[in-house]
């Protein structure tokens, strides 16, 4: 992948932590705890960022630019989502040796946080406070995506949805 390392300061992180949608109104020191988790990557267009099928292992945070959440199949992919800023792919990294759902493709130059999902699985087991909050917004990001694929399948069979 063409990850590039921008900005290592902590407290970069921390303001872009801060203002995230997916992460905003955490406390100060739940968001300390995951900047130092996170690492800011870049994506350029058409990165295949996660592969289906392939070990989840990190979950990402988009934070300029936006990325597709494709079904794929040996003979096409089907996109499901686009994900602009303030939204999050990977989720299936929270969970225990699971693999990856859906592909991941950059539409644009895309600048997201990485975080380690086993480093992130580890810190919500030692704040169950953070655990709660990240899981109670990860099933959040899950049922928005099986809503947007019941609404992709609707209108491929040619339901009004």
């Amino acid at each position: 992948m063409g990850d590039l390392t921008l900005r290592p300061g902590h407290m970069t992180l921390h303001c872009i932590l801060q203002n995230h949608a997916f992460t905003k109104g955490l406390e100060e020191r739940q968001l300390d705890a995951l900047a130092r988790l996170a690492t800011e990557v870049i994506f350029e267009e058409n990165e295949l960022i996660l592969v289906e099928g392939q070990r989840s292992q990190s979950f990402y945070l988009v934070t300029d630019g936006s990325v597709a959440v494709e079904l794929r199949t040996p003979a096409y992919a089907v996109c499901i989502q686009a994900l602009a800023p303030g939204q999050v792919f990977g989720w299936s990294a929270l969970l225990e040796d699971h693999d990856t759902l859906f592909q991941v493709r950059a539409r644009e130059r895309t600048t997201a946080l990485r975080l380690d999902g086993a480093a992130l699985k580890a810190a919500c087991r030692t704040d169950t406070l953070l655990g709660t909050e990240v899981l109670q917004r990860a099933l959040e990001v899950v049922a928005g995506r099986v809503r947007a694929t019941e609404v992709r399948f609707a209108e491929m069979c040619g339901v009004r949805v």
